[in-house]
């Protein structure tokens, strides 16, 4: 029985929820099964749930906020109303954990709510101990809080270069 990894997918540069389902369909390639639920996605959703909904059954995509506005946007009451909606994508993340219903679980921009002050990071911890040994769990977002650190194994990060084209 193998040991399922938590790896982190961070940084201010552009490519962390691609990356993260590049490791998806790789999971899918080898016969896996992939969840992904996406956090703080509303203002960035366009085509791509359409897009992960033709990757089904074998990978299943989910969004619990409803608003598609920034968090930071919403009203006090809408805000609340999306704290709800996000507390139900995490325990939902805590039954897939819990029960190994998938071989690799994306928690897409997850990050974000840390970083949001939108949930603690004791939170998050209390999820990721709910993994059985087998499941694989990635975590993307800008910012990686250090309360995290000893519950991951690794860590990518992803950042902006400016090129001088000048010369």
């Amino acid at each position: 029985m193998s040991r399922g990894t938590i790896e982190v997918i961070c940084g201010e540069g552009k490519g962390k929820s691609a990356a993260a389902l590049g490791k998806g369909i790789g999971k899918l390639m080898k016969g896996g099964s992939v969840i992904m639920i996406q956090f703080l996605k509303g203002c960035n959703g366009g085509d791509s749930p359409e897009i992960l909904k033709r990757l089904e059954p074998e990978m299943k995509s989910f969004r619990f906020e409803k608003s598609d506005r920034f968090f930071e946007t919403l009203s006090q009451e809408q805000q609340e109303e999306e704290r709800m909606n996000i507390r139900n994508g995490l325990n939902f993340a805590k039954k897939v954990l819990s029960t190994g219903e998938c071989d690799l679980l994306i928690l897409d921009e997850i990050l974000g709510l840390l970083d949001q002050k939108i949930v603690e990071p004791e939170e998050l911890i209390k999820v990721l101990q709910s993994k059985v040994d087998e499941t694989e769990v990635i975590l993307t977002g800008k910012v990686f809080p250090k309360e995290l650190a000893p519950y991951v194994d690794s860590i990518q990060e992803i950042n902006y270069l400016k090129v001088d084209n000048t010369k």
